[in-house]
């Protein structure tokens, strides 16, 4: 990925962070020299060391992916900028955005780190205030649809974070964007404000 200095993610904690709460992620291999995607989710280890994950059986990705190095994209919040919230009219249009780019290569895992795996991702995710419980399903249950994927992890090498937020742009101009995104109904342009005021020191 190509990262300007000035939107480098420099403390690899926002990185983690940025992958935690983003960790539905695009996961890029190849086969044949041809370049194979998965959207899935990936869940961060606690020591930081390894994404985990698993693939359905019948896709065809991770055939021949263990000790591959692959690619995890994980996109976080972004939009538009438009031109006319600057105090000039001499200006183009762009996108603030931020994403982290994960390499590393793929170690497939026992079963009992896959339903461990899953277990956590089912926890993760599920309403806290939700009844279900992965782990209190039906063991035989589990296991059947457990035959259905395989489980995965990436022994992280690289890990590089871009957070492209107006930091090369003057002060004023800032503050007008940040002003104007903070007018905007979607989610994504509201978190791009507060991610531009922290930041730019704003």
């Amino acid at each position: 990925m190509y990262v300007p200095k000035h939107f480098q993610m420099v403390d690899q904690e926002d990185v983690y962070e940025l992958i935690t709460k983003h960790s539905f992620a695009t996961l890029v291999s190849t086969n044949d020299e041809v370049p194979f995607a998965t959207h899935l989710p990936l869940s961060l280890s606690d020591d930081q060391q390894y994404l985990l994950g698993h693939f359905a059986r019948k896709n065809p990705q991770w055939q021949g992916l263990e000790g591959q190095r692959v690619l995890a994209i994980f996109q976080g919040p972004h939009c538009y900028i438009s031109p006319t919230w600057y105090e000039t009219s001499q200006a183009v249009p762009t996108w603030n955005y931020m994403a982290a780019h994960v390499t590393g290569t793929v170690e497939f895992v026992s079963d009992e780190m896959l339903h461990q795996s899953l277990t956590e991702l089912v926890a993760n995710y599920e309403d806290k205030e939700s009844p279900y419980l992965y782990e209190k399903q039906d063991p035989e249950f589990l296991n059947n649809m457990s035959k259905g994927v395989v489980g995965f992890q990436i022994k992280i090498d690289q890990l590089v974070g871009k957070a492209k937020l107006s930091q090369n742009h003057p002060e004023e101009r800032k503050r007008l964007v940040i002003d104007q995104l903070e007018k905007q109904p979607s989610d994504d342009e509201r978190q791009i404000a507060t991610y531009m005021r922290q930041h730019n020191d704003l």
